[in-house]
């Protein structure tokens, strides 16, 4: 009997041990207790510089040659919708007021 329990007591000790070493090789890390840590979302990489360094460098905010092209167009394409009477009302005259009086 006593020996059956000297048995579990080794192969705990030896079950512990290998976790540990186990632990150490692959770098993970040990929770014996089970609580809750932050771990698992600390040893994700960061993906923020990744991503930035996939898409190329926004020319529209420092070129300003290309903010005055779009500029000009827009202020184009609201002129264009004006003549046609189609453009945005003036101020206090839209849906809202209307639907006021």
């Amino acid at each position: 009997m006593a020996s059956g329990g000297l048995k579990s007591i080794l192969a705990a000790a030896v079950n512990t041990g290998v976790t540990e070493a186990r632990a150490k090789i692959f770098g993970h890390v040990l929770n014996p207790t089970g609580l809750k840590s932050a771990h698992k979302i600390l040893r994700k990489k960061l993906i923020g510089e990744k991503v930035a360094q996939w898409y190329p460098h926004d020319i529209r905010k420092d070129d300003p040659n290309v903010m005055e092209a779009e500029e000009k167009e827009r202020t184009d394409k609201l002129e264009m919708l004006k003549r046609r009477g189609k453009g945005p009302p003036k101020k206090g005259q839209g849906k809202r007021s209307k639907r006021k009086s």
